[in-house]
């Protein structure tokens, strides 16, 4: 790294992919995630969390002209942007870069399409925007390292993702360097985020993403307008880096030659990224094995160690969700609902299957495992095992390296697709499902986003 400050590095660099050859694959997976992003926030905009949080929003007497996906209403730029990044991460099925455990689009992108819409920018360069806030957000959670930064009770979701949301602002209000460096400096004091929603299975995490817009919308403007902010947020003495981790490194903000957009994966299951390599295993040996529920007499499953206090301990209360949020962050809970249904969709993340008996009972069955080996690559890689021994005697075992979803299994478009238009339909009927989804596949040579976000309206 330079001596100049870390933020200037980042900032020039994110200003100059505004016009700077982009690799094809890079904008295309741009609006792939992009795609996804939509379909996750219209499919969680009907969940109790996004409709009380809007509720609360209409308290304050807020009025504006900005979309909220999958609803009819309106609200200023910063809250709709909240609002959009909170519904994106209702479900649990939102995007993850595992090198930074963390989920961009549901932060970027609500404060990428409002930024757009404020200045008028083009689809090519929300998506240009999009490939920068990624790239920061990543960067800064990697540097953090993951398992110290959740150690300290720290969601890189809601801390990297407001600089993430302020780099891709920046970029679409026409910022240059030093003003994208100041955003950055301004995001540095709203980062926020705490994992103590595992305690009762609140709803706080689901905010994360959205306060992150939010914030870095705000943080992108007030650059705009000359508002001052300290250049050495990241590496100072009370900088980010020293605040929230012990042990950060400082070689993943430097430029890799790679773009973290492409290194960023999608959910299939709506449930913690760290549950999804375990769920693809109990549903191949279910398939392999013809496995029922009532033959299972134990489930031992290898996770990865960072994933031990996030979906597996308490192990009792773990096996006892009270919630749907505590089902999202149980390991036992996505184990047997595989093994069970057969599908960890969000038809089986609800309240009612906490009374399923075949569901509890396999719950009981379902025990984590502490495996070194799994460790070796992680955060790049989130391998896991999972073993079954059944009544008869028989074992069976089946190890994951990359889960469905993962970059170096990124889904074809037939399958992208499925999962859009799968969520996008609990908010949208059909013909408008259809019409968005040409929105995004025409956007790389849209004057603007208009009409993509007239699309994601329900029609009245």
């Amino acid at each position: 790294m330079s001596s100049r400050p870390v933020a200037l590095a980042l900032a020039e660099e994110v200003v100059d992919l505004r016009t700077a050859p982009l690799p094809a694959q890079v904008l295309a997976r741009a609006s792939d995630l992009l795609l996804d992003f939509l379909g996750v926030a219209l499919g969680g905009a009907g969940e109790e969390s996004s409709v009380a949080l809007r509720r609360g929003l209409a308290r304050l007497a807020l009025r504006g002209d900005f979309v909220v996906l999958g609803t009819g209403e309106r609200l200023p730029a910063p809250q709709a942007a909240l609002a959009n990044g909170a519904a994106a991460h209702a479900l649990e099925m939102d995007d993850t870069h595992q090198g930074g455990s963390i989920h961009l689009g549901a932060a970027v992108f609500p404060a990428a399409l409002a930024a757009a819409q404020l200045a008028g920018a083009s689809g090519d360069a929300l998506l240009r925007a999009a490939v920068g806030g990624y790239e920061v957000a990543a960067r800064l959670a990697m540097a953090l390292q993951p398992a110290e930064h959740y150690a300290r009770g720290f969601h890189p979701t809601g801390t990297c993702g407001a600089f993430g949301a302020a780099a891709a602002s920046g970029m679409l209000f026409g910022l240059d360097a030093d003003g994208v460096c100041r955003a950055l400096g301004i995001a540095g004091s709203q980062a926020s985020g705490s994992m103590e929603f595992l305690a009762d299975g609140a709803w706080t995490k689901r905010l994360h993403p959205g306060w992150s817009a939010s914030a870095g919308l705000h943080a992108a403007a007030l650059a705009a307008g000359g508002f001052r902010a300290p250049a050495t947020i990241l590496e100072g003495r009370f900088g980010f880096l020293h605040a929230y981790s012990g042990a950060a490194l400082t070689a993943p903000l430097a430029p890799s030659g790679a773009f973290e957009i492409m290194r960023t994966g999608v959910k299939p299951h709506a449930c913690c990224r760290y549950m999804q390599a375990p769920i693809d295993a109990a549903l191949a040996l279910r398939t392999a094995h013809g496995i029922e529920p009532e033959s299972v007499e134990r489930v031992d499953v290898g996770l990865v160690g960072a994933a031990f206090p996030i979906v597996c301990e308490p192990a009792e209360q773990k096996r006892r969700p009270r919630s749907v949020v505590d089902e999202q962050f149980s390991l036992p809970f996505g184990i047997a609902v595989a093994l069970a249904r057969g599908a960890a969709s969000p038809a089986e993340f609800v309240r009612k299957t906490l009374d399923d008996p075949q569901v509890t009972q396999l719950m009981d069955r379902v025990t984590a495992v502490r495996d070194a080996a799994l460790d070796a690559d992680y955060p790049r890689v989130w391998p896991s095992w999972v073993r079954i021994t059944l009544r008869d005697g028989r074992e069976v075992e089946e190890h994951v390296i990359h889960p469905l979803g993962d970059p170096e299994r990124f889904p074809d478009a037939a399958a992208l697709g499925a999962k859009f238009r799968a969520l996008a339909r609990r908010a949208l009927p059909d013909a408008q499902v259809e019409r968005l989804a040409a929105a995004v596949a025409a956007l790389p040579g849209a004057p603007g986003v208009a009409d993509l976000l007239d699309a994601a309206v329900p029609a009245p």
